[in-house]
């Protein structure tokens, strides 16, 4: 279902997970939330290295992850600061800890609002999507994207406002933006999260 481009750095790991109810009927339990707060404990971590090098996957297609256009991750750690970084809903919570602590940044697409075939690949110029309920628009030129029958609808930056989770979703696709330079750090990040999801009941299968 999934059909990823050659790249020199990507270390792509994706999976598809079935929750066992809305998740609109399934808020985030006490556990969970504590993981999205300064000082949580886990079993994987990000430091300069992480950050320096999923910034230089960003870069590879001629992307600036720079100000607004900074990898997803790295606004993660600003909001876990400064005790912005809330609960939304089971699913989003469970990738907001594990890109927190991992230092990756994490897509979540709703398989019932995405639409098959799927592919990975760089944006091209005047690729662009709304990303928020506002109506704001990101550039994706240079960017590595995730794409489904409509166009480009998630990457390592914002996703696409089309194709995000609501309380209705029940299927999601979840790709975590790994790279090369990091060996092994994003299947270490997925089996943690792989943990996080089964402990919430819901059915994980990766994606080949």
């Amino acid at each position: 279902m999934l059909t990823v481009d050659n790249h020199p750095l990507l270390d792509l790991v994706a999976f598809t997970s079935s929750f066992p109810a809305p998740l609109g009927d399934l808020p985030a339990p006490d556990w969970l939330q504590a993981l999205l707060k300064p000082g949580a404990t886990a079993p994987i971590q990000s430091d300069d290295a992480v950050r320096g090098a999923v910034r230089d996957l960003l870069r590879h297609g001629g992307y600036k992850p720079t100000g607004r256009g900074k990898p997803a991750s790295e606004y993660l750690v600003r909001a876990s600061g400064d005790g912005t970084l809330g609960t939304i809903n089971a699913a989003v919570d469970a990738c907001n800890a594990v890109s927190l602590h991992s230092g990756l940044p994490i897509s979540v697409v709703d398989l019932d609002r995405a639409q098959a075939p799927f592919r990975v690949s760089t944006a091209i110029q005047g690729d662009r999507y709304v990303f928020n309920a506002s109506g704001q628009t990101i550039d994706l030129e240079g960017l590595l994207c995730l794409f489904d029958a409509q166009g480009p609808c998630a990457n390592a930056v914002k996703d696409a406002q089309r194709t995000k989770t609501d309380a209705t979703t029940r299927r999601t696709l979840t790709l975590l933006w790994g790279t090369k330079e990091l060996k092994g750090h994003a299947e270490r990040a997925f089996t943690w999260y792989r943990e996080l999801l089964e402990r919430l009941g819901a059915t994980v299968e990766p994606v080949r």
